[in-house]
C-alpha cells in the first residue's frame, strides 16, 4: 500500500444524546450519535406507546373504506 494517502486511525470518543459515552476506532476524533444500547428501546425492553391498530386498518379508517360495505355491495 502506498504511504501517507490513508487517513490516521484512531480511537474516537463516542458521545450519545443521553450522555452515555464510549470509546471505538474511526478516522475522525469525536462522534456525536442519537441512540445508543443504553437508550434504545430495543436494547432497554422499554417499548414506547405502539398504536393497537394495524397500519392498513388505519390507512382503512383515514380514507372511509369499511369491511361492511364491500360486503353490501
Amino acid at each position: 500500500m502506498k504511504k501517507e494517502i490513508h487517513p490516521n486511525y484512531m480511537e474516537t470518543k463516542v458521545t450519545c444524546t443521553c450522555g452515555n459515552t464510549f470509546t471505538v476506532k474511526s478516522t475522525k476524533e469525536e462522534l456525536h450519535i442519537e441512540t445508543c444500547d443504553k437508550c434504545h428501546p430495543f436494547y432497554t425492553g422499554v417499548q414506547g406507546a405502539t398504536s393497537k391498530t394495524g397500519r392498513v386498518e388505519m390507512f382503512n379508517r383515514k380514507y372511509g373504506f369499511n369491511k361492511e360495505e364491500k360486503k353490501a355491495a
